[in-house]
């Protein structure tokens, strides 16, 4: 990075299951509304906005953001499977870091469907055609199953049988999100669950995977003002918080050789991003304070844990046990309750993300504040696929 990259604004609003939330228009503007009154900006001030949404038609970026004003300013549509929000945050990251602008949003929403994700398009190829072979033939017990619940139940299973771990890791989990989420009036779900709960709740997978270890379907929207530090000074803007890395990567071969669903569910992308951004901003998983992780399911953050370093290879249910996930361990994962309790809009997911470590490192989280946090990890997976890995800092 050239320029100092700083966080200047976010905005979010209340996330809502499908059918009781507003249009994605509706949704995306008011989430621009409250990031620009956070940073204290008007509209006339942004000169680029990058908008992210999976389902949706094209242009839906410029639709949202006409209701909230009509400047000519480019605004790029950026479409990247669940980690679309962190997507539009990259492009906006490096045109402030380039210098080529000086303010610049980035903007996520999503209005979904209820029901488990599938494609909108059944007359051509779907997304890692080629590697499907894979996936159908570690999980081909799994038969019907939607594909989501077969990729991160089989890569959960894989888990379980390569490491001794239990199912009681991964309902642990959940019921740990759902402690934090009752802390966040802008969570989904707000009601404490108990790792008994998680447990006796309907069975997905036998022996790996009940309902409340998997997300709900969400809709809401979520943004992020981004602006060079020249700008930030000369407008007398907070600069609290700022982006020191970041890194985005997509699948490498050893994503599907060996056949593994562990490689599969994204696991060799995330080590290769998070490690890009440990170098390039000179810490250390030791070092981070807090954690906004991809946990789509509950099996999902046990897997990455370990991917980003917070624990040794096969060491996540001991991570998980002795507490080292949550106030008081070593990093606070998700404190706004994840996607398992937040909810996964899935444009809006990374944004939202980003609002949570934000307030973090402001000192405004509230209920949720987790003590002297200077050092913020981001991790949002997209599987087709993308990752991206973003370090925040308090400046």
């Amino acid at each position: 990075m050239t320029e100092k990259v700083i966080v200047a604004g976010v905005g979010m609003i209340p996330f809502a299951k499908p059918g009781a939330s507003q249009s994605y228009t509706q949704m995306g503007a008011e989430a621009t509304r409250r990031a620009l009154a956070d940073a204290g900006l008007s509209y006339d001030a942004v000169q680029e906005a990058y908008v992210g949404y999976v389902y949706g038609d094209s242009t839906s970026g410029q639709t949202a953001l006409y209701e909230v004003g009509m400047t000519g300013i480019p605004i790029v549509n950026v479409n990247n499977n669940c980690s679309t929000g962190s997507t539009a945050l990259y492009l906006a990251r490096k045109a402030i870091a380039s210098g080529d602008a000086d303010c610049v949003l980035a903007l996520g929403f999503e209005q979904m469907q209820a029901g488990a994700l599938k494609s909108q398009y059944t007359d051509r190829p779907p997304t890692r055609e080629r590697f499907l072979p894979v996936l159908r033939g570690l999980t081909e017990d799994m038969g019907d199953m939607p594909q989501a619940l077969r990729t991160f139940g089989g890569a959960g299973r894989e888990y379980m049988e390569r490491y001794g771990c239990t199912m009681e890791t991964f309902a642990a989990v959940r019921a740990k999100a759902s402690r934090h989420a009752a802390n966040n009036p802008l969570s989904l779900f707000r009601k404490i669950v108990t790792t008994e709960d998680v447990m006796a709740d309907t069975v997905l997978l036998p022996g790996v995977m009940t309902r409340l270890m998997a997300c709900p379907p969400t809709c809401g929207g979520a943004a992020a003002l981004l602006v060079s530090e020249r700008f930030a000074k000369k407008h007398g803007l907070r600069s609290d918080v700022q982006i020191l890395a970041q890194a985005m990567t997509t699948d490498p071969v050893e994503s599907f050789e060996p056949p593994s669903m562990l490689s599969w569910v994204g696991t060799h992308m995330t080590h290769s991003a998070v490690s890009r951004v440990y170098e390039a901003a000179g810490v250390g998983p030791d070092d981070i304070d807090v954690c906004e992780l991809h946990d789509c399911f509950a099996q999902n953050e046990v897997i990455s844990y370990e991917s980003l370093g917070f624990c040794p290879e096969g060491g996540a249910a001991k991570f998980v046990r002795d507490g080292d996930n949550t106030y008081g361990g070593k990093v606070v994962v998700n404190p706004s309750g994840g996607l398992l309790s937040k909810g996964h809009p899935l444009g809006a997911t990374g944004l939202a993300q980003c609002y949570e470590l934000t307030h973090q490192l402001r000192g405004t989280a509230d209920q949720r504040q987790v003590e002297g946090a200077r050092l913020g990890l981001q991790h949002n997976l997209g599987l087709g696929g993308a990752c991206v890995v973003t370090l925040y800092g308090k400046n």
